[in-house]
């Protein structure tokens, strides 16, 4: 599926002139936005991402984009922040994804600090759920519309559909581990092209591409100023990440009674996050086991409210563990709503903190290798895997919001089939904007509440 701007319909072959780099305010605005709307988990926030920075402004091609993903989706933690630290870096350097990054976050933990707080304070709350209940449908048409502009551009040969098809039988129906399947596209991707390196050519770039791919600022031409690789930096990042791991250790040590409970969260989150390959549905088995059976956190009835919280906020899934640390801390200390907020925040910290070092330290040296041709090829097969991967989500988090009570026909949500329908043909057929489209799905979820629920 080709992805046109509207000026460009006049004249297909016209040539867009790149534009300017984005201002470091431009930037900054964006990513700040994108921390209050990034919905619908990874590919929800991926396809958000794409139609901002790809689509709208221009400021990365596809090729760089979806290069960066292969990274990204190949490394524990959340994907899409991870993504946002990458393409912050790529355009401002360090300060670029440290913005990028934190401001993906940075709005969830506090929407989600507060509804902490109500949650143990006032108990459930309905109307939090009901503002973002016509948001959900939306969303899935988001990603549904994201799954068919990725799969149109990186699935280029009969083998990319066929391995696409395999990830997503193999995530879907099998439950294999996502990163056994990166795994085993790799191997695959190596072996094919040392035994049939003629098979799976793609078709020649054509005059038209080249020029739609130079009318991006950044594309497979550009060389970036300071994102070079160098050993000295590399390991410079290393003893900052892990001075800034050990610091808020220490003073946990010197100011503290409760040292034991404190060493026992930043340890256990530490390694949440080293494991977290899959997205936040592959490691929160393993985390609920730990908090709730092991150190006694929070109850399992607590946990799955944590994960509705999760759902129904901006900001990665993997923000659930934020939840986690608030009950450790507000549990640990009786009922204290600053020791709650004080795990919530030491939580998001460990949890976070190995994705900035994982890009900020690893995206100089994957740049390098945007010219050599096996990896493109090794990295276009990874991309094939990945597009049965979104599929996977797409259906996924579908299933879940069509069917809130079970895959059943009775079990249906006939409100949220309508409006994702709605919402599909909306941005698809008549190009309304998502984010007014957003906010117009938002204000119709909670309508539905107060008309028929309050």
């Amino acid at each position: 599926m080709e992805t046109k701007m509207p000026d460009t319909a006049s004249s297909p072959k016209e040539r867009l002139a790149a534009p300017e780099k984005p201002s470091f305010k431009e930037a900054f605005l964006f990513w700040l936005k994108l921390g209050f709307i990034s919905f619908g988990g990874p590919a929800g926030q991926i396809a958000i991402m794409h139609a901002f920075v790809v689509e709208q402004k221009r400021w990365v091609s596809d090729s760089r984009f979806l290069h960066a993903l292969n990274y990204c989706m190949l490394l524990p933690g959340p994907e899409a922040q991870q993504l946002a630290t990458y393409l912050g870096w790529l355009m401002h350097g360090v300060r670029g994804g440290l913005v990028a990054g934190i401001f993906f976050v940075l709005p969830s933990v506090f929407i989600l600090l507060g509804l902490s707080a109500a949650y143990v304070s006032y108990g459930t709350i309905p109307w939090v759920a009901a503002l973002f209940y016509g948001l959900k449908p939306a969303v899935v048409a988001i990603v549904a519309l994201a799954l068919l502009k990725i799969a149109g551009k990186s699935l280029k040969t009969w083998f990319h559909y066929g391995l696409a098809l395999l990830s997503f039988v193999a995530i879907f129906f099998l439950k294999i581990p996502f990163p056994l399947i990166i795994l085993a596209a790799i191997v695959l991707a190596i072996v094919l092209r040392k035994v049939t390196p003629n098979l799976f050519q793609e078709k020649e770039t054509t005059p038209q591409q080249a020029q739609d791919e130079e009318s991006y600022y950044l594309h497979a031409g550009s060389e970036v100023v300071g994102t070079g690789f160098s050993w000295g930096k590399t390991l410079a990042r290393l003893g900052t990440t892990l001075l800034l791991w050990a610091v808020p250790l220490c003073l946990f040590y010197l100011l503290t009674r409760e040292f034991t409970f404190w060493s026992h969260l930043v340890v256990f989150f530490t390694k949440a996050a080293l494991v977290t390959f899959g997205g936040a549905y592959a490691v929160l088995p393993y985390v609920a086991q730990v908090a709730v059976e092991k150190f006694d956190w929070l109850s399992r009835y607590e946990m799955i409210d944590g994960l509705a919280l999760g759902e129904t906020t901006p900001g990665p899934l993997i923000m659930v563990l934020a939840f986690v640390g608030f009950m450790a801390g507000f549990n640990h200390y009786e009922g204290s709503l600053a020791m709650g907020a004080l795990g919530l925040l030491t939580t998001t910290f460990y949890t976070f903190l190995p994705c900035f070092l994982f890009i900020l330290a690893g995206a100089p040296l994957i740049e390098r290798t945007r010219g050599n041709a096996a990896v493109k090829f090794i990295l276009g097969v990874v991309t094939a895997a990945v597009v049965g991967v979104v599929l996977n989500l797409t259906v996924y988090f579908g299933v879940a919001v069509l069917f809130p009570e079970g895959l059943s026909l009775r079990g249906l949500d006939a409100f949220a089939l309508v409006w994702l329908v709605v919402s599909f043909l909306a941005m698809y057929r008549f190009k309304v904007g998502m984010m007014p489209w957003i906010g117009l799905s938002a204000v119709a979820g909670l309508l539905r509440y107060l008309l028929f629920f309050a």
